[in-house]
């Protein structure tokens, strides 16, 4: 199998991994935290703007392997506080159009650098 890495422009790893890989026309994002890549700090606000900023980035991970939100195929959604469900949701539920991307969200004792949520994709080329 041949794996091809996707790296949007500015963005930085800050471990060893790639920010996206395509796998033969399967490609599988990294879970993004919600880094402001201008300022390298989590995004304020709440779990509305982290969620917001989850998205930005992974967005800009899609459109550097020339890809968008329609390719999506599978989301997972990682929180640290359960009870931020609805809020993550009202943000979520803007960003597909229907039929939305299958959905997993799963509740976590912590992320790193002390994030409230993470977000990570598949997407398939058509």
């Amino acid at each position: 199998m041949t794996r091809k890495a996707i790296v949007p422009p500015g963005v930085k790893s800050v471990g060893p991994y790639s920010a996206g890989i395509d796998a033969e026309g399967l490609v599988f994002l990294s879970g993004q935290t919600p880094l402001d890549p201008a300022t390298g700090k989590l995004a304020e606000g709440g779990i509305g703007a982290q969620t917001e900023q989850c998205f930005k980035n992974l967005f800009a991970v899609l459109a550097a392997g020339n890809l968008g939100p329609g390719d999506v195929v599978k989301v997972t959604v990682f929180l640290t506080n359960m009870t931020d469900f609805a809020a993550m949701n009202e943000v979520y539920k803007n960003q597909f159009s229907e039929p939305y991307p299958a959905r997993s969200t799963i509740g976590v004792a912590a992320l790193p650098l002390g994030a409230a949520v993470e977000i990570e994709f598949i997407a398939r080329r058509r």
